[in-house]
């Protein structure tokens, strides 16, 4: 049975990835720093669908944290098949107002981690002809975005690490998808500091399904996709908008769309 290794799983995207490929008969790697949640959520697996589901604890924005999961799995005695670079969090506010640990930690997370993770899993994908990585990147990653600057930087810096690889390692037996979704049901616009009753908020009301945005990934990986939008057509739109206008235009607009009142 093949195993998928998933970061951030204890809520969101990395939660259902988890639900759907337990239900696709794959034993699993759950990552993230809440313990009780991952307990909980590996028992729910291995009770409906008889898989293997180990957890593994860890702040992925500690030193060395990459290869600590890589010992944790070399001790379980796995071989990771498919890994899903999951983890990560955003930021909003003017950049010069926010608190520059908060920055650095989003990087080191969002970007860091994820490059890490997958120079330790790809090798051996590579050596077994077989195997599948997917890095979750954002809509953000298309163009620059004020007040969501480092998130933004970070997703345009997974976008096109994981495009890279994809070409890389295309005909060596190996995928690799930049999953961009956009405005997706989860706690994310909370945690960014986007209050309930903002403008901005409002308008990113109509929210994608995690459950829409995983099976998205999984059949985009299955086709050998570089990457794949999620979302309905507004997320169409704005993945495109950079192939159609000037960028100083593009930014001036984006300004003015997430300006806090």
């Amino acid at each position: 049975m093949k195993t998928a290794l998933i970061t951030g799983a204890s809520s969101g995207i990395g939660a259902e990835f988890a639900r759907q490929l337990a239900a696709n008969k794959l034993d699993l790697v759950l990552v993230a720093r809440s313990q009780d949640t991952l307990d909980h959520l590996a028992k729910e697996l291995r009770q409906q669908h008889g898989i293997q589901a180990d957890v593994i604890v860890q702040d992925l924005t500690e030193a060395n944290a990459s290869l600590s999961v890589a010992h944790q799995v070399e001790e379980l005695g796995l071989v990771i098949d498919l890994l899903i670079n999951n983890a990560g969090f955003g930021d909003y506010g003017p950049f010069a107002e926010g608190v520059l640990n908060r920055q650095t930690t989003m990087i080191q997370l969002n970007i860091c981690a994820l490059v890490e993770l997958t120079h330790v899993f790809l090798p051996t994908m590579l050596e077994r002809r077989q195997g599948g990585i997917i890095n979750v990147a954002s809509i953000a990653g298309f163009q620059p975005m004020p007040y969501w600057s480092v998130y933004a930087a970070a997703k345009a810096c997974v976008l096109s690490f994981s495009e890279a690889l994809w070409a890389e390692v295309k005909e060596k037996g190996v995928k690799v998808l930049a999953l961009c979704p956009g405005p997706t049901e989860s706690k994310f616009f909370e945690a960014a500091g986007v209050s309930n009753d903002s403008e901005m908020n409002s308008s990113l009301n109509q929210l994608d399904s995690v459950e829409n945005v995983v099976k998205s990934a999984l059949v985009a990986l299955e086709s050998g996709q570089p990457n794949t939008v999620t979302g309905g057509l507004m997320t169409q739109i704005i993945a495109n908008l950079p192939r159609l206008l000037p960028r100083d235009v593009l930014v001036d607009l984006v300004e003015k769309q997430f300006r806090s009142s």
